[in-house]
Formats: C-alpha cells, structure tokens, sequence
C-alpha cells in the first residue's frame, strides 16, 4: 500500500512538472537556444582579431572575451554576486580535490599507457555537471530577458518620438508636458496639438495598468484622438467617440482615464472633458488652486457613454496643471502618498519658474517622497501657462 501510495505521488510530481514537454522541445533547448544565446552575447568580440592568433591561445582568449560579456551585461551589483557564486564553486571544488592517481589508458590489446590524473572524492562530478547545467540555464535565462529589454527600449524611443518634445511657445501661451514610466515603457500620454482656428488641444491620459500593454493601447488612443481632431468634432462628441473605439478594440480589463481640453490662446477661453481623470487644477495669478471638476467615466468601460463638456478661463499668469495619479500616490516608505497637497506645495515653490523647470521639480519632489521606495506607477504632468498679451 505504501509503495502503490509513493509510487502515485512520484508518478503525479513527474506529470506537473514534464507538462507540454516535448522532445523537439529538449533538443532545441542544446541546439537553437544555445546558438542564439551564444550569438547574442559574442556578437561583440573582435573574430578578425582572434582568427589572428595562434589555435591554443585563441581558444582561451575567445573563452575569457565570451565570460566577460556575459558578466557585463548583468548589473554592477549582479555581477558581484555571480562572481561569488562561481568563486564558491571553486573554492567547494578545492575543496573535494583528492589529490592524483594513476590510471592506465589502454592503447590496444596488450599495451597500455599509465597517466596521472586529478582525484575527487566520489560525486564530485555529479555538482559539476549540475553547475554547468545551471549556468547553462542562466545563460538562456539572461539572454532571453536582455533581448527583451532591447526590444522595450525600442519601443520607449518610439513611444519617446510620439510624445511633444520640449517646451511648445506661441504668442500668450507657454506649456511642456514630462512623463517618466515606472517600467521600460509605459502607459502615461500626454498632447499638445494644434487645432483649427489657432486653439491648442491640451490632453493627458493614464492607460490601467504599466509596460507594453498599457504603453500598446496608449499608441493607440493617440493616433485615433489625433485622427478625430483633424475632423474637427467637437470635444464631448470627439470623446464618446474615442470611447467607443476603445471599448471595441481594447480588452474588457483595460480602460483608460482622460482628461481633454482645447484652449483658445486669444481668450483664455479651456473647454475640457474629463473622463474618470484625476481633476486638473489651475494655478491663479495669486497663487490660488481651483479644481476642475465634473465628468464621465474611464474610456472603455461602457461603449454607451456619454460625456459633457465644461469651461473655465485662464487669465494672464495662471497655469493649467494635468497630472496623473502616479504623482498623488506615490508612497512614502511608510506609507504616505504624495497627495494633491504635497504637489500645491511644489506648484507654489516654483510659481514664477517655467513649466519646463516647474515639471522637473514636481519629479525631483516625488522621489525625495519616495526615498527608497520603487515608484509603482507611471508620472506625467502637462503644464501650460497663459502669458500676458505682448505690448
């Protein structure tokens, strides 16, 4: 019965784990797999120089040249601790090390030819074989990760390119958006775009969630909200219509909150239509906050809603501030979000600087909030100020 009981739970453990295995899979694992990771980490070393030196050497320099790109594509502190690894392994090798024998190569059937040879205490090469097959896997495992990483720095230079760069300036109004994502990539947007009739289209938005998902659907919105500008709706109409596009095409987990504006530079005059978006505030002349409130809910969680435009007016030397919830909830290490108060504070330090510097200075004040602690979240702020109308 026990045996029957043992024999169950040891055929159960192998199913688990030897799930989907397959034996094209094990093959490819020591044939394409190991080729490509070797290929990515050696596509740096100098063959032409190597092919230069002699057989012996060139194996052992082509050998060290190989572990030194390795080592150096981990982190600095990474790096330390797989040299202490490896520097046990050693050490625990020396350790087992029992000293030389002799043992006789046969070199047919009546001749043999007796050779010294290094002696291990019995299994030690059972732990080597298992080292090498766990820097094997390693290996695959780092490969496959900083392939990825090249790839999501890709797409963050091209996710980069679609955001406004630098300070956008016309006569009476100066404004900069800064967006730094908690990952590689991240699903924070912001817009300043030039709209018909010499208005300014002011935007900022916070897909659910962060990384390529979120900064995928974050493309996505942007081209269809630039799209719909150039039709020229009007701004509930372009929103319910983004809405719908986003409930069809995006997945039922995801939505995305969304603050849209237009701003008249002539007039002062902002509509803006706020879909489940943090309110925006606006910085008075004198240093007074109002918050910008009313509106609907996130894109893409009902593709029947509707949502209502609002208006409010900037007068010379007020400053319209967008920001995502990553700036309010960034977290003390015990605990405490930044909050809205704590970015009024910054806002009011740095009230004569421009929006550029203001920016920055929000960033610089969230992470000395934070300390230590990794930011959870994507942090973005959109600031435009009206300038007075030149003399």
């Amino acid at each position: 019965m026990a045996r029957r009981y043992v024999s169950a739970r040891a055929r159960r453990f192998f199913e688990t784990y030897t799930r989907d295995l397959k034996g094209e899979d094990v093959q490819r694992l020591f044939t394409r797999d190991t080729r490509e990771a070797y290929r990515f980490f050696a596509r740096e070393i100098d063959r032409d120089a190597l092919a230069r030196l002699p057989w012996l050497k060139r194996q052992w320099v082509h050998a060290g040249l190989f572990a030194r790109a390795v080592l150096m594509r981990l982190s600095p502190a990474r790096r330390v601790l797989y040299g202490v690894a490896l520097g046990c392994a050693v050490v625990g090798m020396l350790e087992l090390f029992d000293g030389f024998s002799s043992t006789r190569l046969p070199l047919g059937p009546l001749f043999g030819l007796r050779v010294v040879t290094p002696s291990w205490v019995d299994g030690t090469m059972w732990l080597f074989w298992s080292l090498v097959a766990t820097n094997l896997l390693v290996l695959l495992e780092v490969a496959d990760r900083l392939s990825l990483k090249d790839d999501l720095e890709v797409a963050r230079a091209i996710q980069e390119a679609m955001l406004p760069a630098g300070t956008f300036a016309t006569p009476g109004v100066v404004a900069c958006g800064l967006t730094r994502p908690a990952n590689t990539v991240g699903g924070d947007f912001y817009d300043l775009l030039p709209a018909p009739n010499g208005q300014l289209v002011v935007a900022l938005g916070d897909v659910a969630g962060k990384g390529s998902p979120a900064a995928l659907l974050m493309a996505l919105l942007l081209a269809m909200m630039r799209t719909l500008v150039d039709e020229g709706l009007e701004d509930a109409s372009l929103v319910e219509r983004l809405n719908v596009q986003v409930a069809r095409h995006s997945p039922a987990s995801r939505f995305i909150t969304f603050f849209y504006s237009r701003y008249d530079p002539a007039s002062g005059r902002l509509t803006y239509v706020n879909a489940g978006h943090t309110p925006a505030l606006v910085q008075r002349g004198d240093g007074r906050f109002d918050r910008l409130l009313g509106g609907g809910v996130a894109l893409g969680m009902f593709e029947g809603s509707t949502y209502e435009a609002h208006e409010t007016t900037l007068e010379p030397g007020d400053t319209l501030v967008l920001y995502s919830d990553g700036i309010t909830e960034a977290e003390s290490p015990a605990g405490q979000p930044f909050e809205e108060p704590g970015l009024q504070a910054v806002l009011r330090e740095t009230r004569h600087q421009e929006p550029a510097a203001v920016g920055q200075a929000i960033f610089h004040a969230v992470e000395r909030h934070a300390q230590d602690v990794k930011l959870a979240d994507d942090l973005t702020v959109l600031l435009l100020t009206r300038r007075p109308a030149p003399a």
